[in-house]
């Protein structure tokens, strides 16, 4: 454990230098890094490849496979998620809300870096990357410590950016990596709250209760997607069946997935053979309560268990509700407030989804595979809280940064 201390401190040393570095020098960072990751394309898919070959061989599902694969594409992607990054502005030293108090002073708001963020996610190497960028540009070391599933890739990874970093003159523990995959590692970490400020978990349900309870260090949970699409009795049949299928089937091991179909039982059986078949024939596995089985026959039986799991696969379980109320009712006790949709042409239905579903992202109309740092004009993602306090939902560059008051005077002293 006297390693992983050491890796911390030094990180903590670290971002004393990022204090004022200025914005154009992290932007020419992250664009820096983003050339070197197209030029170095063909080394990091020969590192992806030992990771494949590995998940290969311990097991994982073709989801999770998909989930750490690397491709031209998804390196490319990679390196304009970066200069997504870049691009933005540099939230780091914003004064807001300055007011004059009547004894003269002025008093407001600075927006600085938390300090350093530690980042404890599975197996996507892109998180590597999207992490360290975004922290970077908001000012904050990191600590990386991600799955053994992508060990080679994520080490790649952050061999480039810190190469970048040393070329720069910035120190490269900015952005430190961990490469012991053991849990007592992660144990270890959650302690260190004199060098880490904040811990991001991105992970399932067994690694947050694993370490959430008697950590020093405050942490944002990255939780469960447990994410539902409902079809309302107005709603548009064809455009239910697209967002539908696209919530399900366009990636099926993420987390904004949709696991949970709600269909309004007058528009069922309009909706449901269509589209039953369609998910179907892209390899998805149904099932259903008793009165939806009543229109697909042939699919399985969901059970109570079924409405609290992220399977994140090819599976889905439907449940037929008599109104809006019902299908609320049964996001707010199965869901897990992370990306919830409503599919319905009735406005005041949609906007009493909308007030009503407490998840970090409601959709009236659309799919909810668009809860994405990126999508959202983030650049990209830390990760996505499913908590309240104090980042919910996609984490940007303003969710990386807390506030200070800064107050001028002239000499005032309080009587």
């Amino acid at each position: 454990m006297k390693e992983i201390r050491e890796i911390a401190k030094l990180a903590k040393e670290a971002s004393y230098g990022l204090i004022d570095l200025s914005s154009s020098v992290k932007t020419s960072a992250l664009l820096k890094i983003a050339d070197l990751i197209e030029k170095e394309e063909a080394k990091i898919l020969a590192e992806n490849s030992k990771d494949l070959e590995y998940g290969k061989k311990v097991g994982l599902s073709p989801t999770l496979l998909d989930r750490l694969a690397l491709n031209p594409k998804r390196v490319k992607n990679m390196a304009d998620g970066l200069r997504s990054v870049a691009s933005l502005p540099d939230p780091v030293g914003e004064i807001t809300g300055m007011k004059r108090r009547p004894n003269g002073l002025f008093v407001g708001k600075m927006r600085v870096a938390i300090g350093v963020i530690g980042i404890i996610y599975e197996a996507r190497p892109n998180v590597t990357v999207d992490c360290a960028s975004l922290c970077l540009k908001s000012g904050n070391s990191v600590v990386l410590r991600g799955g053994k599933e992508a060990l080679n890739s994520n080490k790649i990874l952050a061999d480039i950016m810190q190469s970048v970093l040393s070329e720069m003159g910035i120190d490269k523990a900015a952005i430190s990596f961990i490469s012991r995959v053991e849990k007592e590692i992660v144990k270890e970490l959650v302690q260190l709250s004199e060098y880490i400020d904040c811990i991001i978990l991105r992970g399932g349900k067994g690694l947050i209760e694993m370490i959430g309870t008697g950590a020093k260090v405050p942490i944002i949970a990255h939780g469960e997607g447990i994410c539902h699409t409902y079809i309302d009795e107005d709603a548009d049949i064809d455009m239910a069946v697209r967002i539908a299928y696209n919530a399900k089937v366009q990636r099926p091991g993420v987390c904004n997935a949709m696991e949970t179909l709600l269909v309004h039982q007058k528009i069922a059986k309009k909706v449901l053979p269509q589209l039953g078949k369609d998910l179907k024939d892209a390899g998805c596995r149904l099932l259903g309560c008793e009165k939806t089985r009543q229109i697909l026959p042939d699919i399985g039986e969901a059970t109570e268990e079924d409405w609290k799991t992220e399977y994140l696969d090819l599976i889905l379980s439907i449940k037929m509700v008599s109104d809006i109320n019902e299908a609320i009712a049964h996001i707010t006790k199965y869901g897990s407030g992370h990306s919830d949709a409503i599919i319905t042409s009735s406005h005041p239905n949609a906007m009493k989804f909308i007030k009503k579903v407490d998840s970090a992202a409601v959709y009236v109309n659309a799919s909810t595979r668009f809860t994405d740092g990126g999508e959202f004009g983030l650049g990209a993602e830390m990760g996505i809280s499913t908590q309240k306090l104090h980042a919910r939902g996609p984490m940007g560059l303003q969710e990386l940064t807390s506030e200070k008051f800064v107050i001028l005077g002239d000499g005032q002293i309080r009587e």
